[in-house]
């Protein structure tokens, strides 16, 4: 009896070293083969950048680019002409001096700004527009999403100086629009 004891705790330690055996080499199989069978490791998807405007920010405005470095005294500063945001040409009023036009057009392109007075935004512009047209203002538009739906900001202008800005704002007022005070657009 005592060599059939003897006999059964030796089974019962070969069986667990057995048992032993076949569970490391399932997971050295487990883990090392599919390294050693893929070809190439995996790579992660760069991330994604995701921007979800709000619901009071306006369409898409590129970033201004960088002003050049200052011209030295006694040089001329030019610029490169720049696209408007999708504005008709303006209706420009009677030309009585010329020169003081241009000179003031020139001083703007100098110091890069621009000044527009806010006529409104409405959902149905015609008879905002047939109006200026016919006072010949100067406007733009510009389409905006809101909340409450697609209106359309109208903008007399743009204009070289202040001056002249306000003075549309006082021909605005006559017409019987509310606007804004006389804003500047620079860059």
């Amino acid at each position: 009896m005592a060599e059939q004891q003897q006999d059964v705790d030796t089974l019962k330690r070969r069986g667990r070293r057995r048992l032993v055996g076949a569970v490391a080499l399932v997971l050295l199989a487990v883990i090392v083969l599919p390294m050693v069978f893929d070809p190439e490791p995996r790579r992660t998807p760069p991330p994604v950048s995701v921007r979800i405007p709000g619901e009071d920010d306006s369409t898409f405005a590129p970033k201004p680019a960088a002003k050049p470095p200052a011209a030295p005294k006694g040089e001329e500063k030019k610029e490169p002409a720049r696209a408007e945001e999708k504005a008709p040409p303006p209706v420009v009023a009677k030309k009585p001096e010329p020169q003081k036009a241009e000179q003031a057009r020139a001083e703007a392109a100098l110091s890069n700004a621009e000044y527009f007075v806010q006529v409104g935004a409405f959902t149905n512009v015609d008879p905002v527009v047939a109006k200026l047209a016919a006072a010949k203002i100067p406007y733009y538009t510009q389409s905006v999403p809101t909340s409450s739906g697609l209106v359309t900001r109208v903008r007399a202008g743009p204009y070289a100086t202040q001056g002249e800005a306000e003075k549309a704002a006082e021909a605005l007022k006559k017409l019987g629009f509310k606007p804004a005070p006389v804003s500047a657009k620079s860059g």
